[in-house]
């Protein structure tokens, strides 16, 4: 039996607008993030008022994943089912770090970071690849929880990651080519040990633009 989830990444936090590494640190989200939140409920409930099923909400326990579930769980009475395992990587040492500091702390580390190798592991953090096993495993038992049912995962950009890569195949040192946006809803299907995307990305219930999850820093004008 399919079980269909809409996997959600969280609202906008003050340190995802300067580019800095958040990992497993317990960052709240910003004003912005949290409009988007009540953007989001909106959407949901609407959705379900118009016939939708939800059954459960599952969400990281990192309060910037919890503060996204929390409006639209709030207005539906279900409860949010709280999972480690969809935490974001941990990226130890790099945490709480922008990208240019963690290549003038760390430079070799940096700069095995950047080859896109799967069994990097930052100082005191994880790698690529036992970050999307954890995913992987943890994603599993909510699937069997709810056969044919549908389900929504409130989680982080590292995750929807994860998510991406086991439904379309794509190795994990492949290049991404494809949006993780704050608050966006991104539905895949779970059949038989296999997931497809249903949709990706979405975020036709924000008024504007939303943030994708890169380490890259803007410039700023006149820099």
């Amino acid at each position: 039996m399919t079980t269909q989830i809409l996997f959600i990444r969280h609202g906008e936090t003050d340190w995802n607008r300067i580019k800095r590494i958040q990992g497993h640190i317990d960052i709240p989200l910003a004003e912005v993030g949290l409009t988007q939140a009540q953007s989001l409920a909106r959407r949901i409930v609407d959705e379900v008022k118009h016939g939708a099923r939800l059954d459960a909400i599952y969400s990281s326990d990192l309060q910037r994943a919890r503060q996204t579930a929390q409006p639209f769980a709030d207005a539906l009475g279900l409860p949010v089912h709280l999972s480690e395992g969809l935490r974001e990587r941990s990226y130890g040492a790099f945490q709480g770090h922008d990208s240019d500091e963690i290549a003038a702390r760390f430079p070799d580390e940096y700069a095995h970071w950047q080859t896109r190798d799967p069994g990097f592991t930052p100082p005191e953090g994880e790698s690529q690849r036992a970050f999307y096993h954890r995913v992987v495993h943890a994603i599993e038992p909510l699937v069997a929880a709810h056969p044919g049912g549908r389900i929504a995962c409130v989680a982080h950009g590292g995750v929807l990651d994860c998510v991406r890569r086991f439904a379309c195949g794509l190795s994990l040192d492949a290049p991404r080519d494809y949006t993780l946006l704050n608050t966006s809803v991104n539905v895949v299907d779970f059949d038989n040990g296999r997931a497809s995307i249903v949709s990706w990305g979405d975020i036709a219930h924000l008024d504007a633009p939303s943030a994708d999850d890169t380490f890259k820093k803007v410039p700023q004008p006149g820099r």
